[in-house]
C-alpha cells in the first residue's frame, strides 16, 4: 500500500493543532507519518503536541526553540519526507474527509502525474462549525500536462492551487527542492511552477481540505492589491529567471503573467477609485509599470475573460454615477 508524509508547521495555533491533526488521522486506507514542527511557540502548543505524539506513535515532533519562520519549517519537512507521496498542512487547515486516499489514488493510477490539488473551502470558525463535507470517496479528475499546466497558471497571473489541497509524489518534491525564503506570500506558486517541468497536474473539483479564515492567518497580513500584485510578479520572475530560463517560450510566458497581473491591478484600480478608496492612483500607476500600454489603451480583454470583473466594473461605475449626481444636485430643503 502507498504510504504518505504529512508535515504540519505551528506557531501558537495549538487551539487548532488537534482538529488538524484529527482530520490526517482519520484518512482512510492512508499509511502515514506525520510530523508536528513547533517554531518556538508561546501557548499551549507544545504540550498539546506531546500529548498527540505519546497517544500516537506515527506522530513525531520537532520543537524548536526559537522561531526560524514558515519556509525553514517546510523546507525541514521536505528533507524529512520518505513515503511515497507528501503534503504540507498548516495547522489551521484541516482535511476533508478521504482527501488523501482521493489524491493517492490518482497519482497511483497516473505515474506521470506528480501535484494534485482540489478545491478548499475558506471558512471563519462559525462557518466552519456549521459546514458538513459531504463529498463521496470518489472525485473526477482532470490532467493537466505540466507545459499546458504552466501557460494556463501565466495567462492567469495568479495562483491556482490551495495549498492544503497539494498531495505531491516525494520523489519529485525532493528533485524540485525547498521553497524560496524570499518570496514571503508566493513561494508555493513558484513551487507550482517548478512541479510542471516535471510531469502533470491533477485538479479535481471536489473538496479537499478546509482554510481557516482569520485575522492571525499569513494570508491576511497581506494589506493591500498592489502588495499582492508585487508578490505575484515576484514568484513569475524568480522561477523564469532560475528553474525556467531554458524553456523554449520563457519570454512569452512571462510576459503574458505580467500582463495578466497588470489588468487584474489596472481594473482594480479602476473599481477602487469608483468607490473613493484610497491606494487607487498607486495601484494604477503599478499596473502601468508592469504594462506601459495600458496608459494609453486600457486592457478591456480581461473584462471579456472575467464576467465577475465587468460585474464590478458596472457596479462601481453605478456606484460613481450616484456619487457624482449626489455632489451636483442641489439639497432639497424640507417644506
Amino acid at each position: 500500500m502507498e504510504s504518505i508524509d504529512v508535515v504540519i508547521p505551528n506557531y501558537n495555533y495549538g487551539r487548532y493543532l488537534r482538529g488538524c491533526v484529527d482530520s490526517i488521522r482519520n484518512q482512510a486506507d492512508a499509511v502515514l507519518r506525520i510530523l508536528i514542527i513547533d517554531n518556538a511557540s508561546t501557548d499551549e502548543s507544545v504540550s498539546i503536541a506531546k500529548d498527540l505524539a505519546h497517544a500516537d506513535p506515527r506522530i513525531e515532533l520537532l520543537l524548536r526553540s526559537k522561531n526560524l519562520g514558515g519556509h525553514a519549517s517546510f523546507n525541514e519537512g521536505i528533507d524529512w519526507a520518505q513515503s511515497d507521496y507528501f503534503l504540507i498542512l498548516c495547522s489551521d487547515d484541516y482535511l476533508a474527509p478521504e482527501a488523501l486516499s482521493r489524491a493517492m489514488a490518482v497519482m497511483d493510477s497516473n505515474p506521470d502525474v506528480h501535484l494534485t490539488h482540489g478545491k478548499a473551502l475558506f471558512l471563519t470558525e462559525s462557518e466552519i462549525h456549521r459546514e458538513q463535507i459531504m463529498n463521496s470517496s470518489a472525485a473526477d479528475w482532470a490532467i493537466q500536462d505540466g507545459m499546458s499546466f504552466l501557460a494556463t497558471v501565466c495567462q492567469s497571473g495568479r495562483n491556482s492551487i490551495s495549498g492544503p489541497t497539494a498531495v505531491v509524489r516525494t520523489a519529485i518534491q525532493k528533485k524540485v527542492g525547498h521553497y524560496k525564503p524570499s518570496l514571503t506570500h508566493t513561494d508555493d506558486l513558484e513551487m507550482w511552477l517548478r512541479f510542471a517541468l516535471h510531469g502533470s497536474v491533477a485538479q479535481t473539483p471536489t473538496v479537499q481540505a478546509i482554510a481557516r479564515v482569520h485575522d492571525f492567518s499569513q494570508s491576511a497580513s497581506v494589506s493591500n492589491l498592489k502588495q499582492w500584485s508585487i508578490e505575484f510578479e515576484a514568484a513569475f520572475r524568480t522561477f523564469f529567471e532560475d528553474e525556467g530560463k531554458h524553456l523554449a517560450n520563457t519570454e512569452q510566458l512571462f510576459r503574458q503573467a505580467r500582463h495578466a497581473i497588470s489588468e487584474r491591478a489596472y481594473w482594480s484600480a479602476i473599481a477602487q477609485f469608483c468607490r473613493g478608496e484610497q491606494g487607487a492612483w498607486d495601484l494604477l500607476r503599478h499596473a502601468i509599470d508592469l504594462r506601459p500600454s495600458t496608459a494609453f489603451l486600457p486592457p478591456c480583454s480581461y473584462l471579456l475573460k472575467r464576467a465577475e470583473a465587468a460585474s464590478l466594473i458596472r457596479s462601481s461605475v453605478k456606484n460613481l454615477g450616484s456619487r457624482l449626481r449626489a455632489s451636483v444636485l442641489p439639497t432639497r430643503s424640507p417644506r
